[in-house]
């Protein structure tokens, strides 16, 4: 028998947060195709491992809806925001309340400030955070790098999309395991 580090990743404990990935900022975002490859493969897997996703909208009236691929894939309505950090929205908060899952999942734009101020804000709420590199973007390197760095030197854990995924899965073998595989080999073919 091994016993599970407390540092890795559950699925009876996690919950994805999708945060503002918009119709109009989202084509300024570096590396666009790649970051929404990643949100989509997490979403999916997510969904086979029974771990919950939720997305917010900053502003849409400005920056319009969640783009198609990945509305498709939350529930809806989407919960919609002014303040940078998803976490003034009391409904987000109080799904992770409801859910019991203490460790949340983040991807989405803008690293440097939606995503990083709701990690923040997440993080201060005594919540464990993980921040997968490549399911987050920002328009400019230095400001993406920046908030990657600030997040990791305030407590999250930074990985990748593959990483959260198969530390959620655990195991090989398993017809979750083989889903799994199945849709990132699919996502790598698309690279």
């Amino acid at each position: 028998m091994t016993i599970a580090s407390p540092f890795r990743l559950r699925a009876d404990a996690t919950h994805l947060l999708v945060v503002d990935v918009q119709e109009k900022l989202f084509p300024k975002i570096r590396d666009a195709d790649s970051v929404l490859r990643n949100i989509v493969f997490l979403l999916d897997a997510c969904k086979i491992l029974e771990v919950p996703a939720l997305g917010t909208e900053q502003y849409p009236k400005g920056l319009g809806p969640t783009v198609p691929e990945l509305a498709a894939k939350l529930p809806s309505p989407l919960p919609e925001k002014l303040a940078f950090s998803c976490c003034a929205v009391a409904s987000v908060l109080e799904d992770f309340r409801i859910s019991g899952r203490t460790t949340i999942l983040v991807a989405g734009i803008e690293t440097h400030v939606c995503v990083m101020q709701t990690v923040l804000d997440l993080l201060a709420r005594g919540f464990r955070v993980f921040v997968p590199v490549d399911a987050v973007g920002g328009r400019f390197a230095i400001d993406h790098d920046t908030a990657l760095r600030r997040m990791e030197q305030a407590g999250a854990v930074l990985g990748t999309a593959e990483m959260a995924a198969f530390e959620l899965t655990v195991q090989a073998g398993t017809t979750r395991f083989k889903q799994i595989s199945y849709i990132e080999a699919l996502q790598r073919r698309l690279k």
